[in-house]
């Protein structure tokens, strides 16, 4: 089975323009990012995917790997598609290129689910962790999943679901982040399928996955991390570094 991750980088950022650029303890947030997935030993390759020189040259003038998009995309897993599509793997790794301290214990959970997966029933596998404060669930940056009894995620939603009607049931709340692990055929799917009303509606890419009648299996890890999004951010990213 091989295995590689994908690191997609745009340069443009709404929030924080250059975020991926911005210098975090001497070397650019993307540098960081790729240096640490390759450190995991988890991956016979790691890539960077990008739309911009800059962060091209960067990767590729420090002994990394990166390859230019030859399209616009309007999400990550379509920027990594395009460039998987014609390489001989079998599980993708989205790493997003904010999170330089993506921890590697969540990655060997989403690789121990396709390890474990011999029927090969699963389609992808992605992480979520329990939220607890009021706000944070009903925030609609903080992206929820529902799942079943065997954790394969119901629904995504911006949304605070379940909605409490009954507030003394003890039911849980769990964020959906942003690190995925496909099979490459699943990937290709999504690629080539059109988005439908649910995904356009909640702009959120996972749920064209189960639009299409895709299997995700939902890994639970609540280790902490930081999420470049804003100069705020990249300010404790700094001081976590050191």
């Amino acid at each position: 089975m091989k295995i590689i991750a994908m690191i997609p980088a745009r340069y443009a950022a709404s929030r924080f323009p250059g975020k991926l650029m911005q210098e975090l303890a001497g070397k650019p947030v993307i540098l960081r990012t790729y240096e640490t997935a390759v450190k995991t030993n988890l991956f016979d390759d790691v890539f960077v995917v990008t739309d911009s020189d800059t962060i091209y040259n960067t990767i590729t003038n420090n002994g990394g790997k990166a390859i230019m998009s030859k399209k616009e995309h309007e999400c990550g897993s379509d920027r990594i598609a395009e460039a998987v599509e014609n390489m001989d793997v079998d599980i993708v790794f989205n790493i997003q290129g904010d999170e330089p301290f993506t921890p590697k214990e969540g990655l060997e959970q989403l690789l121990t689910v396709f390890k474990n997966d011999v029927t090969k029933e699963i389609d992808l596998a992605t992480i979520m962790a329990e939220i607890t404060k009021e706000e944070d669930i009903k925030d609609p940056n903080f992206v929820k999943v529902v799942c079943d009894n065997r954790n394969f995620a119901l629904y995504f939603s911006r949304s605070p679901i379940p909605y409490p009607r009954e507030k003394n049931v003890g039911v849980a709340y769990y964020e959906h982040k942003g690190v995925y692990a496909f099979r490459k055929t699943a990937l290709m799917d999504f690629y080539n399928l059109p988005m439908l009303p649910l995904e356009a509606s909640e702009k959120i890419e996972c749920i064209r996955y189960l639009e299409y009648g895709k299997k995700i299996k939902m890994i639970v890890d609540n280790s902490s991390g930081i999420e470049i999004d804003t100069p705020e951010d990249l300010e404790r990213a700094q001081k976590e570094w050191k």
